[in-house]
């Protein structure tokens, strides 16, 4: 069973990598999914706990800019067991505003967002508690080239060339 906390700034592609590479195996929990209003992130650990008591892998689609924040993640995977992997997506900010602008709908977000967001983050590092962390970056034929930062050689997921 596993946490994956996907970390990076909106339009960096965690959604679309979701649906890629982990949709088939693991429960997708993101903030964006559950209704507006307060007390968003409690019911997003209860989702997360919910999954994980059933002994399903949960990824965590949300940017996740803080150590701060991805410990509390850290912290409820552990509680339950799961092994913790991160996926760091380096995506600079200029190429997330060009990928928003792209977005139809609701899927696209005030360019404020963005940079709030660019402010925000804080590259993952192993010492969080991390079992496995990678770098995520998107291609030019727009396929992801991930890279292992931390962790055993994978077995399930392999960098791309």
């Amino acid at each position: 069973m596993e946490l994956a906390i996907l970390i990076g700034l909106p339009a960096s592609g965690k959604t679309t990598f979701f649906r890629q590479r982990l949709a088939a195996t693991h429960v997708q929990v993101s903030k964006d999914l559950l209704r507006r209003g307060r007390q968003r992130s409690g019911r997003e650990r209860e989702r997360i706990g919910e999954a994980l008591r059933a002994g399903r892998s949960v990824a965590v689609d949300n940017t996740n800019p803080t150590a701060t924040e991805r410990g509390r993640l850290i912290e409820l995977g552990r509680a339950h067991g799961a092994r913790i992997v991160g996926y760091f997506f380096d995506v600079e900010r200029r190429e997330a505003l060009v990928r928003n602008r792209r977005r139809e709908g609701a899927e696209r977000v005030p360019d404020v967002a963005i940079h709030a967001a660019a402010k925000r983050l804080e590259p993952p590092s192993v010492t969080e508690g991390f079992d496995e962390l990678y770098a995520v970056r998107i291609g030019g034929e727009g396929e992801f080239r991930i890279t292992r930062l931390a962790g055993p050689e994978a077995t399930r997921l392999r960098s791309e060339p």
